[in-house]
């Protein structure tokens, strides 16, 4: 029998357990994919404060198969570090949380809606509006047509005619949205 190295406490682990929608297998399961993106900067024994002291660049996360693909995948990555252009285990695995195919759609709306805040300001404004077209559609629209789909998109659910959308307003959108669970999550 050899000396085991623990990647974290069972305290640790059970703490993770209780806020997010994971299990200890897919706790580690996401500390691999995380340490495998820079393993000379993250250390297998996270038992001490290494999972909200060691950061990883975005880019690296950015770069991920399960991000690389999506448009909104550098916004992602700055809504969930705390630290500009650097993302902790914690961070990572919030992330994965509240993309996974069990959070709650009242969680993900709330993500959701800071990832379409690009200025930080709490409502989706014709400028957030105009970025996430862009980002949805790849440039590919003209600065008409955009005019045109945020008009209609303010005139459909701006519901107190403020010329922008409050998180209850978008929310109220995203219920109506029948394919947002399956469009906002990330497989482990």
């Amino acid at each position: 029998m050899g000396n085991k190295v623990s990647t974290f406490t069972a305290e640790q682990l059970e703490a993770y357990e209780d806020c997010t929608f994971f299990t200890s297998k897919e706790i580690l399961r996401i500390f691999a994919r995380y340490q495998a993106l820079a393993p000379d900067k993250v250390p297998y024994d996270m038992t001490g404060k290494e999972a909200h002291t060691v950061r990883i660049d975005n880019a690296l996360v950015a770069a991920m198969p399960e991000l690389k693909e999506n448009p909104f995948r550098d916004r992602i990555c700055e809504v969930f570090s705390e630290a500009d252009g650097q993302m902790t285990f914690e961070e990572f695995l919030d992330m994965f949380s509240v993309f996974s195919e069990s959070a709650p759609r009242d969680i993900k709306a709330v993500y959701a809606f800071k990832i379409y805040d690009w200025d930080g300001d709490n409502h989706l404004n014709k400028s957030d509006l105009e970025k996430t077209l862009l980002k949805l559609t790849k440039d590919g629209l003209t600065a008409e047509e955009i005019a045109f789909v945020i008009d209609k998109v303010l005139e459909e659910a701006d519901l107190d005619d403020d010329g922008m959308l409050s998180y209850i307003e978008f929310e109220h959108v995203i219920s109506r949205a029948p394919d947002f669970l399956n469009t906002f999550h990330i497989r482990i």
